[in-house]
Formats: structure tokens, C-alpha cells, sequence
């Protein structure tokens, strides 16, 4: 077998991994701002819960009942001194990590939390925040803030990132999108 053959085996092999693997570890999450996200392959749909701020959380059929209701008055989230509602879908990744998204009356994901053995991928989470996200951190090394949790905080995005090896666990949030009556500390 010649030298060239091989190199060119070699290649091909090398590309035909890369593609499987790329494949293999696409996110199906939408980010931030956006919809919820589909569920990736591997993983599952834990829990869905509605929350009102300052009420114990509901199951997601009482929620679809007052969503309804409330769509049928011509209620909004804006109106009147009621707090919205928001839904908090929890899911179960592959890796055994969990991510929960915290989806607004509107339908966008305005906060994510994660908890597990593996860092999901934040650029997957953050959406189209991500850029913004890396040039916070980017600021953050300038300044000297090289050593402990990621922390990012902007008037348009917050993310708390941090743990070790086998625990890792932070939230992201858009404070523009919180729904009335919702605390950053309801984010977790």
C-alpha cells in the first residue's frame, strides 16, 4: 500500500468520524429568547410545572385549563396586578445531566438552569446570548477575573456558571424577559 493510499484512508476515516460525532452531539435546544427547546436524542422530558410567583406550582393540565380561560377573557400577562404564570420543563439529558427551561406566558425561554456531571452546551442554552455571554467572560479575564465561577452579569443577560469535575450546575437569565412577579432566585 502506498504512502498517498493511506494518508488518504486516513483522511477519510478521520472526516467520517468527525461527521458522526458532530451528529452525534447536536443539541436540539433552542436558547434563550427562543422557543423551548426539542428534546435531544438520548434525553427526556422530566417534568413540566406551571408556577405562579408567590403560589405553589401546578400541574401542567390546571395550567392548560388557565391558560385557556384566561385567553377566552382577553386576560394578558401585562394587565392588571396579577403576576404571570410561567412553566418550568425539566429534562433529563443523555448525560444524566438535567437542564430545566423556564418558558414565560408568551412561549420564549427568558431563564435556563442546569445540574449535573457534565456542562450542557452553553452555546446550545445561551442561543443567540452566547456571543454576548463569551465577551462578558472575555471582560471578565481583562479585568483580572480569571479563577473561580463563571459570571457574566449585563443588563440584557446574567449567567452564573461553575462546579468541578462531576458536579457542575449554574442558571442564565434574561432580566428584560423575567414575567411579572418572578424572582432571579426562582431560576434553579
Amino acid at each position: 500500500m502506498s504512502a498517498l493510499n493511506r494518508i488518504t484512508r486516513g483522511v477519510a476515516a478521520t472526516s467520517l468520524t468527525l461527521g458522526c460525532w458532530l451528529l452525534a452531539s447536536t443539541n436540539a435546544f433552542a436558547g434563550l429568547g427562543a422557543a423551548p427547546m426539542t428534546t435531544p436524542a438520548g434525553a427526556a422530558v422530566t417534568g413540566v410545572t406551571t408556577r405562579s410567583p408567590g403560589a405553589a406550582s401546578t400541574s401542567a393540565s390546571t395550567v392548560a385549563r388557565a391558560a385557556t380561560q384566561a385567553s377566552s377573557s382577553g386576560m394578558t400577562s401585562g394587565g392588571g396586578t396579577a403576576a404571570a404564570s410561567y412553566t418550568v420543563r425539566e429534562t433529563r439529558l443523555a448525560s444524566g445531566t438535567v437542564v430545566r427551561e423556564y418558558v414565560g406566558p408568551d412561549g420564549t425561554v427568558f431563564g435556563v438552569a442546569w445540574q449535573g456531571q457534565q456542562m450542557p452546551d452553553l452555546s446550545a442554552l445561551l442561543g443567540t446570548y452566547f456571543p454576548q455571554y463569551l465577551a462578558g467572560l472575555k471582560a471578565n479575564r481583562a479585568a483580572g477575573a480569571v479563577r473561580g465561577p463563571a459570571t457574566v452579569e449585563q443588563s440584557g443577560l446574567v449567567v452564573h456558571s461553575g462546579g468541578h469535575m462531576g458536579a457542575f450546575s449554574g442558571q442564565a437569565w434574561l432580566p428584560q424577559a423575567l414575567p411579572a412577579g418572578v424572582n432571579t432566585s426562582d431560576i434553579q
